[in-house]
């Protein structure tokens, strides 16, 4: 089994997040943010990675640092857990909808983390979510994955549903990009020899 287990403990969040990219979607969060177990469960559930996440954080101050913190974690999770990544697909990429919302999602597992992100949500909040925290987390978990990852949004007119596309649209490309390819299963998918 792929699993990674990371821990980090600074001033401002105390975090333990424990992934397993050939689970089942089942997934146990405490966050201390209410929209962010929701996008995190629906994140696990629809990239079947078995996900446990524990956060104690300023959530006093904002969500900010615990959200960025959890993203951190992730995304070194992502990157211990894929080992070597002989045998992997790569790259994953998918449309999806959430009612009216629209979501491009695309991703490569090049060892190279960076992100391209667009979106025009409707409101500044979900909820008490600042929803510039969506990219806070995207750009954190692709730089520590060490992945490309393009996250765009198509169109859509409810904050709620761009996220939840968003969310569920990045599971679902990670989940192809991270799979193994049965016909090149012993191979890099590199003509560097690298990732």
């Amino acid at each position: 089994m792929r699993e990674a287990l990371i821990e980090r403990k600074t001033k401002e969040t105390d975090i333990s997040v424990k992934l397993c990219l050939d689970g089942s979607g089942k997934s146990t969060v405490d966050t201390g943010c209410g929209f962010l177990d929701h996008m995190l469960e629906l994140f696990s559930k629809h990239g079947g990675f078995d996900l446990d996440v524990k956060c104690c954080g300023d959530t006093n101050v904002d969500y900010h640092h615990t959200v960025e913190d959890i993203a951190i974690c992730l995304g070194k999770a992502f990157e211990k857990a894929a080992g070597d990544k002989v045998g992997i697909k790569r790259y994953g990429s998918i449309m999806l909808p959430m009612d009216e919302a629209l979501a491009m999602c695309a991703c490569d597992v090049s060892g190279r983390g960076m992100i391209v992100y667009q979106a025009d949500f409707q409101t500044e909040k979900i909820g008490d979510f600042d929803v510039q925290l969506i990219h806070e987390f995207f750009q954190s978990l692709a730089m520590n994955a060490g992945i490309t990852l393009h996250i765009v949004e198509i169109y859509g007119a409810n904050s709620h549903h761009i996220a939840e596309a968003m969310f569920k649209g990045a599971a679902r490309a990670l989940r192809e990009a991270f799979e193994t390819d049965e016909r090149f299963a012993g191979e890099l998918p590199s003509t560097k020899g690298v990732l």
